[in-house]
């Protein structure tokens, strides 16, 4: 299904599902397929069944299914088409990455738990680090865990609060039959904290990146003040590693006030590079979709590595329209990379959400997608997650 579209699957649009992959029964939904004989669509008694697909791997269509009455809202995950193909499972997806760094299958928990507890010792007054435990070990972040096992990307979470009211915000949903997967962070951390677990990342680790914007925050862009500095004191002892920031851009101003404090890269989210389409999803307070454009085009200024956190939904992120825009963004503001990361919202209720109607012949397929926009941008990079220091940093 895309867009409430219904089509029938071939072989070439599925891939064995990926290592670590879920899979989900979809509550007040009648799984959907087609019946040969008649040739038509149709509905199932058995509850519908979804892939939420392990990091590297973005959704080509939504599960099909049709809606009982007044179907609760859907869990804040993305639900990929799934099949049962020759002996395997399967979903509609392609593999946008081949980084491990989220693989499941290389984080040991327990080397995770036991690292936790000597670090916390070692930093004892520091309050980030029994933070990133319990993300690391209640929640699960792969970030946090990685932290912990001294590889890869290190998170630095330090807004408790946002600038936006995203319709799908994992760590804050007010009044929504929707939970929050992850609560945000209750306290704002203090430069020195936040050097501190910096710091000890980058002296264990050869291509660290370092990053602030997690799941389990707001807006970092909101303490400006605090990153900026934090930056300039981890900048004063270590030249080492990638400093990025996850940001919904919302504040051009402060951003350049951190890409002059030693910022290496950027990445921008958002679900559509139109602003019709991004105001009812982002439902932004106190800044425009203007302003998220315009922090892009500083951070370009800047000569830093440029990424754009593109929340991919099947059926809208490859319609005719949003394609056309996005190659137009692209030609105009030269990013660098673009991260096909799966929108974690109900399928459904999404377009409900941002007031998008879109026909079964309106889209152009987002594995056709990837591969018009690396024909026409052959120096954008695909892919999943912030680049390390091989592709990253300020641009000579």
């Amino acid at each position: 299904m895309k867009a409430g579209n219904l089509f029938r699957l071939e072989k070439k649009d599925l891939i064995k599902l990926p290592a670590c992959s879920r899979l989900f029964m979809l509550p007040d939904r009648k799984a959907a397929g087609y019946d040969t004989d008649s040739g038509a669509f149709v509905s199932s008694p058995a509850l519908a069944v979804g892939a939420f697909l392990a990091p590297g791997h973005t959704a080509t269509h939504s599960a099909a299914y049709v809606e009982r009455a007044d179907p609760k809202t859907l869990p804040l995950f993305s639900y990929a088409a799934a099949a049962f193909y020759k002996g395997s499972f399967c979903a509609a997806a392609v593999k946008i990455d081949k980084d491990i760094r989220h693989d499941s299958r290389f984080i040991d928990i327990s080397a995770v738990r036991k690292s936790a507890g000597r670090i916390k010792k070692i930093f004892a007054a520091n309050r980030l680090i029994p933070h990133l435990e319990r993300c690391a070990l209640v929640y699960g972040c792969p970030n946090a865990q990685n932290f912990f096992l001294g590889r890869f990307e290190c998170p630095l979470p330090a807004s408790p609060s946002c600038n936006a009211s995203c319709a799908g915000c994992i760590s804050f949903q007010k009044g929504s039959s929707c939970d929050a997967a992850q609560p945000r962070i209750t306290f704002t951390p203090k430069p020195q904290e936040i050097a501190e677990v910096a710091l000890f990342h980058l002296s264990r680790v050869k291509d660290a990146v370092l990053s602030f914007g997690q799941g389990c925050e707001g807006e970092p862009l909101l303490r400006a003040g605090l990153i900026e500095k934090s930056v300039r004191l981890i900048r004063r002892y270590s030249s080492r590693g990638v400093i990025n920031m996850n940001t919904n851009g919302s504040k051009p101003m402060e951003l350049r006030r951190i890409l002059d404090a030693g910022l290496d890269s950027v990445r921008v989210s958002m679900n559509s590079c139109r602003e019709e389409f991004y105001n009812p999803y982002y439902r932004p307070g106190g800044y425009t979709f203007g302003d998220v454009l315009r922090s892009i085009g500083a951070a370009k200024k800047a000569g830093v590595y440029v990424s754009i956190n593109y929340l991919t939904m099947p059926g809208f992120t490859d319609s005719k329209r949003e394609f056309a825009a996005f190659r137009k963004f692209l030609r105009k503001y030269g990013v660098d990379m673009v991260q096909w990361r799966n929108l974690n919202y109900d399928p459904m209720r999404y377009f409900q959400k941002i007031g998008a109607r879109i026909g079964p012949g309106d889209m152009v397929g987002v594995r056709e997608e990837v591969r018009l926009l690396g024909k026409e941008f052959p120096g954008l990079k695909m892919g999943y997650f912030n680049p390390a220091l091989s592709g990253a940093g300020k641009q000579k």
